[in-house]
This record gives structure tokens, sequence and C-alpha cells, in this order.
């Protein structure tokens, strides 16, 4: 995650130079990138929410689910999340939010009614998890640069001398195609973070296993269905959002696969059983 994050870094140095260098101007790049990020750092919750077309459910509502919360948030030492029930049709689970203490967990409907208590609970965990290494943050200002990359491009190849329009043309594919692949790698990694911590969390590496695979076998159900308004937020749930065309392979997957996050806790598991010495 170190190398990636380096590498991201080393790509929107560049791309704000490039900027510089077209003739866009530092001021006026400069706050043009601050008001974008301080737009999307504001609207990412709402937004993230209303794809998974979530809405907070009560204690009374849901009691069971509400009592894990607040035991994982005890033994976790974290702030309790809100807790919202989204009607997406996929199963699946994400936390959005800023602030440790403004944080919201979302579990759409057919993951609740799916899932057994300790695979809930092992779910509830993981998103617990991207709570503690403050992981929606990191993904949604990663994600900025490629919005910014967009915007520019429609920017300069619009106005401007001709010579502009080509710089711009350059700096957006060459930052939006390296964001692509290094923002989904990223990605991926905090997906086995955050599986290594809900498993230490709960004790139980083989309930979180098992919650992945009942998720997965359920999401085949929906490949071939139009999720695209699931794709923006496809990088902050549990599952991946599934496409309607395979492509790409494993450099434009959000998420590692399901089998080689199982392969990591069956491996935990045995770490955790092994006899103290």
């Amino acid at each position: 995650m170190i190398l990636t994050v380096g590498a991201l870094a080393l790509v929107y140095a560049a791309f704000l130079a490039a900027l510089i260098f077209a003739g866009i101007g530092a001021l006026l790049t400069l706050a043009l990138c601050a008001a974008l990020l301080v737009l999307q750092l504001r609207s990412a919750r709402r937004l993230a929410l209303r794809a998974m077309r979530a809405r907070e459910v009560e204690r009374e509502a849901d009691p069971e689910l509400h009592a894990i919360v607040d035991r994982l948030c005890l033994l976790a030492d974290l702030p309790r999340p809100r807790i919202a029930i989204g009607e997406a049709p996929v199963p699946n689970a994400m936390v959005v939010g800023l602030r440790r203490t403004g944080m919201t967990l979302c579990i759409t409907r057919v993951a609740r009614e799916l899932l057994e208590p300790a695979e809930l609970e092992a779910v509830v965990a993981h998103e617990l998890g991207h709570v503690a290494h403050r992981d929606a943050v990191v993904m949604t200002v990663a994600a900025f640069w490629g919005m910014l990359a967009g915007l520019v491009w429609r920017i300069g190849f619009r106005v401007g001398h001709p010579l502009m329009r080509l710089v711009a043309l350059g700096i957006t594919v060459l930052a939006s195609a390296l964001s692509f692949v290094l923002l989904r790698a990223l990605a991926r990694q905090r997906e086995f973070a955050a599986d290594r911590a809900a498993a230490v969390l709960t004790g139980r590496p083989s309930a979180l296993a098992s919650a992945l695979l009942k998720l997965d076998g359920r999401l085949a159900s929906a490949r071939g269905r139009d999720l695209r308004g699931l794709r923006p937020v496809g990088a902050l749930c549990l599952m991946p959002v599934p496409a309607l065309r395979r492509g790409w392979g494993w450099i434009a997957a959000t998420h590692p696969s399901t089998a080689s996050r199982v392969a990591a806790l069956e491996r935990l598991e045995a770490q955790l059983q092994r006899p103290a010495r």
C-alpha cells in the first residue's frame, strides 16, 4: 500500500506540474483542485448512500444488528456509526463518512437476510476495520484525481490554443490510465487489510470466509444486470459490483478474488489456532 500511495503521489505531482506548464496557471489550478476536492468530500457520503438506496434503521427495527455493532465498537474502541439498510438488489456492505464520529455503516437488505449471525458479525467487523484505517477518506481522495483529469480534458479540449488542447488530452489520458491502475491496486490491498482486521477482532476468520463465499454465490445471480448506478461506490463495498462485461482481468478489479481472500483467512485461522510456545 505504501508503494501504491507513493506512485499515486508521483502521478498527481506530475499531473499538476503539467497543468501549470500547459498555461492554465498555478493559482487557477490550485483553486480548481481545492474547490473540487472540498465538493467531493462533502458530497461523498450522501451520494454513496443514495447509490445504495439506503435509509437509516433505528434500534427498534433491527435490535440484533445494533447489538452486534455496539459490541464490536466496544471491542475495537471505535465510535459507534449510524446504521443503514440499503435496498440495492445486491448482497453488499460498506461504510462511508469522513470522520470516525460521523460514519454510516450500510448493509443491503439482501445481505442482511442472507447471513447468519456469526457471518453478519464478521462483515460488520470488516467494515469497522475500514473505519479504523480511515479507508473511506483515503479512497475518496485517491479517486478525486481521476475526476479532475476528466474535467481538465473537457475544459482544455474546448478552450485555449490548439497546443493546449493537445497537452490537456495527453495529460488526461496518462493521468487517468495510471490512476485507474494504481487506485484499484490500492483498493485491493485495503480489502485484505480490512479482512485481517475483522478476523483478529472477532477471532473467527472462518466466519468472514463463510460470509464472503455466501455473498459471492448470491452475486453470481446479479451478473448481467445493469448496475451502473452502483459502479461509482464499488471500491467502497465489501464485495465487487458485478460488471455487465468482463475485461481487463485483475488490473481493473476493485477487489481481490474471493478465492484469494478466503485463502488468506484460512492461513490466518491456522495461525490463530497454533498453540502458543
